[in-house]
């Protein structure tokens, strides 16, 4: 097994391999193309070297040529059919086939294939990035060249939306992947990626893949439309009073390497470590703090061809070794551990590099109660919260590493329902306020240790923890459970369960590569100076909060079912409108509006036939309405977090916005 596929799984394929081989298809076999691929994914694929071979049928052999996992060239995809090389099986295969970026070298390239992975779950890379030796300034304005591509794909993007995912198939997609090599091509980075993890995303949704989700489908478009959007518009249309201020075209643009700054010596302190697994790949990805208490990154994450092994080969990444010099020690142990190095490279998101000019050696781990790793814990929550949500206004590639994570301190209060008629989620305090959170899994894959630890943790009430999660954007405040940890000595009183894990566990655990047990959760025994006291009690459920999800669901709607979904009967309309005037949403009312008329203006021939149009303006009022759903989850997500622990009564009054 190599590094790029699983076996018995399909190879990767490049983006621009699909759309010149699905383009050299005949009007006549592009319609016919999605039930081939269907036909072609139920014959048994062998692999013999660097080739995968399918027999079509008695008399037809497909042969895919792929070096290293990755198909290259349209020519590397042969057909023994008469149709060939303009025949339908060809251009399924490559549809079947994962979609995997180019890897550009550079000096530190024995990393490239692995994608950035500070949030593997809601914004999981699907695009591998290389460091960038050379940074060259950035024209002032789009060229010709790169304006025509920007078109081109919000053309594309635009088409793709008003399908949706339903009406989005193999020829859409392939259109999708064009446009978005030929922005690649222009340099146009940022957008083509988007793009590609657009079109990765539709496939998980059309083919049902366990890990699909609706929201990370909506924020993928939205980002790209966003994106050609912004390329798109004149230069002007930025200049008018009032106007916000635009985005610098160099974030617009992005980069097609990931630029590593030279960091000299640092001494490392693991944190911790946690399974990566997305449609395409799988791996995990271990965490560090320097003695300035900046968060670092060490990945090992390799493209899969086999969603069923994909689980099982991210839980067995935790046991490799880490790259980062000549440092003998896996992940799981790095978590606990420490690295001392020289001559260390980073990059601005945090991911440290593993030239060969590297050095490191094994020294020793800290506690999460001892600096510098303790001073993670010393922010308040509500900064914390805060300085999360900032980071999702950036680039993706220019967060810092860990912006995205919460370290708080907590007791467990036991599973309860977080909304009228909900499933029952695991309650928590935090330390120091009135402040309830829900815990989720860090990922919902059932082959994930994660659903399992969390579960055994609800049976534990009272159990004090610190804890690091990854906030989840809602209108309660909700954080997906990562790793915990024993609290600092005298905190608290000793609550009716304490965590005892085996001493080789430094007092932590990383709960999505290692599973606890039973005999890890214990009741100490009373002691006259700190008597145990009784449970807590669980909150009381709230009340439901303003009604933002009927803007969202319609959002989603129409990204699921495409642009014909969004003509409901008048009686929904105005159910609809209703609810979103009594919570004071006004804005939400004509955005909705607008959406449903964009959806329905369809010009007419004389015949009274529907004219096809280029759904510019649906892609417009859709995006609109997304942004402010996107705007409002954020401003709500933070008043739910608000330090007093007021904010969960807050949140459930009517928003006038």
């Amino acid at each position: 097994m190599n590094a790029t596929t699983q076996e018995n799984g399909w190879p990767g394929v490049r983006p621009e391999v699909v759309a010149e081989v699905v383009s050299g298809l005949s009007a006549r076999l592009q319609k016919r193309l999605d039930g081939a691929a269907a036909k072609l994914a139920q014959r048994p694929l062998s692999r013999e070297g660097d080739e995968w071979r399918v027999e079509v049928d008695e008399e037809a052999l497909l042969v895919l040529h792929a070096p290293g996992g990755v198909i290259a060239a349209p020519a590397s995809v042969r057909c023994g059919c008469l149709l060939a090389p303009a025949c339908v099986h060809r251009a399924a295969a490559v549809t079947l086939c994962p979609l995997a970026e180019a890897i550009e070298g550079g000096a530190e390239s024995s990393d490239a294939d692995a994608p950035r992975v500070d949030a593997p779950r809601a914004e999981g890379p699907e695009t591998p990035s290389a460091p960038e030796p050379v940074l060259r300034p950035e024209p002032a304005a789009l060229t010709p060249s790169e304006l025509a591509a920007a078109r081109h794909l919000h053309r594309a993007a635009c088409a793709l939306l008003a399908a949706g995912v339903s009406g989005a198939g193999a020829v859409s997609q392939a259109e999708l992947l064009r446009a978005a090599h030929r922005a690649r091509v222009a340099g146009l980075y940022r957008p083509a990626a988007a793009a590609v993890t657009v079109v990765t995303r539709v496939r998980a949704a059309r083919s049902g893949a366990p890990d699909h989700r609706l929201v990370d489908l909506v924020s993928g478009l939205r980002e790209l439309l966003g994106l050609t959007v912004a390329l798109s518009a004149p230069v002007d249309a930025f200049g008018a009073s009032g106007a916000p201020e635009p985005t610098p075209l160099g974030e617009l643009r992005g980069s097609a390497r990931q630029a590593y700054a030279e960091e000299g010596g640092l001494r490392l302190y693991g944190l911790f470590a946690e399974p990566v697994l997305t449609a395409t790949h799988a791996g995990a990805v271990s965490w560090a703090v320097d003695a300035g208490g900046r968060l670092s990154t060490v990945a090992e994450v390799t493209p899969h061809g086999d969603a069923a092994t994909a689980a099982p080969l991210a839980v067995g990444a935790g046991n490799r070794t880490v790259r980062l010099g000549d440092a003998a020690l896996s992940h799981r142990e790095f978590s606990r551990a420490g690295l001392a190095v020289q001559g260390a490279t980073r990059s601005a998101g945090g991911r440290l590099g593993a030239g060969a000019s590297v050095r490191a050696v094994r020294a020793a781990g800290a506690d999460w109660t001892a600096e510098p790793v303790a001073g993670l814990w010393s922010e308040p929550p509500g900064a914390q919260v805060a300085r999360a949500l900032a980071a999702q206004e950036l680039p993706y590639e220019s967060r810092p590493a860990g912006s995205d994570l919460l370290f708080l301190d907590v007791t467990l209060l036991g599973a309860a329902p977080t909304a009228p008629g909900g499933a029952a989620q695991l309650l928590a305090r935090v330390a120091g306020s009135d402040l309830v959170i829900a815990l989720l899994p860090g990922h919902e894959h059932p082959d994930l240790a994660f659903r399992a630890n969390l579960a055994l943790l609800a049976t534990a009430h009272g159990l004090r923890l610190r804890l690091i999660g990854r906030l989840e954007r809602a209108d309660r405040p909700q954080l997906r459970l990562l790793a915990i940890g024993t609290p600092p000595d005298g905190s608290d009183q000793p609550g009716p369960v304490r965590l005892a894990l085996a001493a080789d566990r430094a007092g932590r655990a990383n709960l999505g590569l290692e599973r606890l047990q039973a005999a890890d959760l214990q009741a100490p025994a009373p002691r006259a100076d700190h008597p145990v006291g009784p449970l807590p009690e669980l909150p009381t459920t709230p009340p439901d909060g303003p009604p933002v999800h009927v803007l969202a669901r319609r959002v989603a709607q129409a990204v699921t079912t495409g642009r014909s979904a969004l003509a409901p009967s008048a009686a929904t309309a105005a159910a609809d409108r209703s609810l979103l005037r009594v919570a004071g949403l006004s804005t939400a009312v004509q955005l909705l509006d607008g959406l449903r008329a964009a959806a329905a203006d369809h010009r007419r021939d004389v015949f009274g036939r529907v004219v096809p149009d280029d759904h510019d303006a649906f892609a417009t009022a859709w995006l609109a309405a997304a942004v402010y759903t996107e705007a409002l989850a954020t401003a709500l997500c933070s008043a739910a977090w608000a330090a007093d622990g007021t904010a969960t009564d807050r949140t459930r009054q009517p928003a006038r916005v």
